[in-house]
C-alpha cells in the first residue's frame, strides 16, 4: 500500500491489532508494514517512530470506555461503570499495562476519560485535590487488577519465543512454585484449588474489591456530612 493511500487512522488501528497479538516487544515498523501490505518507510511518513505509535495506539483504545451521563445516573453507578469498562479494556489490550511503565501516555481520548472521571467524583461531593485522590485510587486499583492478565500474556509470548511448548514450560515452573508454597500452611491448603493457577484470584474478586473501595469513598462523604 503506497504511502499516499495510507492514513494515520489505518496505521494506528493496525498497530493496535499487532500489539494485541504480539505485545510491545512484537511491535516494529517492518511487522506493521507487512500487515498493511506496505513498506516500513511508508509508515514512517505518517508516524515519527515506534514510541510515537505506541502513544497513538494507547490513546485510541480509551475510546472503548463509555462515559456515563451524570444527569441520568448517580455518581456511584457512573464510577462502577467506568471502572468496569476500564478493567475490560485493559484486559483486552494487556500491552497497555506494560506501556504505562515505559511510555508517557496521553492524547485526546485519554484526556476525555480522565476529565469525565474527575467529574464523577466531583459529583459525589469530593472537592479539589480530594477528587483527584478518589479518581487516582480507583484507577490504580483497576490497573493493579489488570496486571495479572498483562503478565500472563507477556509470559506466554516469552516462553513461546524461547522455543518449546509454552504451556508445558509454564506447567513445570508452576510445579516448582507449588513445592515452595507447600511449606506454608495457608498456601498449601489452596494448592488443589483454582487459586493455585498462575495469576488466579477467586471469582468476582475485582467486583468485590471495587465495591469495597467505592463503599469506602461513599462512607467518607457520609461521615463528613454528619460532622
Amino acid at each position: 500500500m503506497p504511502r499516499d493511500t495510507l492514513t494515520r487512522e489505518q496505521i494506528v488501528r493496525t498497530a493496535v491489532e499487532l500489539l494485541d497479538a504480539e505485545g510491545l516487544e512484537g511491535l516494529n515498523m517492518r511487522s506493521l508494514g507487512k500487515r498493511l501490505d506496505s513498506a516500513a518507510t511508508a509508515v514512517y511518513w505518517h508516524v515519527n517512530n515506534k514510541d510515537n505509535l505506541v502513544v497513538l495506539a494507547g490513546d485510541q483504545v480509551w475510546d472503548e470506555i463509555r462515559l456515563p451521563d451524570l444527569g441520568t445516573v448517580d455518581w456511584l453507578t457512573a464510577a462502577t461503570q467506568m471502572a468496569t469498562d476500564l478493567f475490560a479494556m485493559l484486559t483486552r489490550h494487556p500491552w497497555l499495562v506494560q506501556a504505562f511503565a515505559s511510555h508517557v501516555l496521553y492524547g485526546a481520548s485519554k484526556a476525555r476519560h480522565d476529565d469525565h472521571s474527575l467529574a464523577v467524583y466531583e459529583a459525589a461531593g469530593f472537592v479539589g485535590a480530594e477528587a483527584d485522590q478518589a479518581a487516582a485510587s480507583v484507577f490504580t486499583y483497576v490497573l493493579g487488577n489488570a496486571l495479572g492478565a498483562s503478565a500472563a500474556a507477556s509470559l506466554t509470548r516469552r516462553l513461546s519465543r524461547d522455543g518449546g511448548d509454552a504451556e508445558e514450560q509454564l506447567e513445570e515452573t508452576m510445579k516448582q512454585a507449588a513445592d515452595v508454597a507447600a511449606e506454608f500452611p495457608r498456601l498449601r491448603a489452596r494448592l488443589e484449588t483454582p487459586a493455585a493457577e498462575y495469576g488466579a484470584a477467586p471469582d468476582e474478586s475485582f467486583e468485590f474489591g471495587l465495591r469495597i473501595l467505592l463503599d469506602g469513598l461513599e462512607a467518607t462523604l457520609a461521615n463528613r456530612s454528619r460532622t
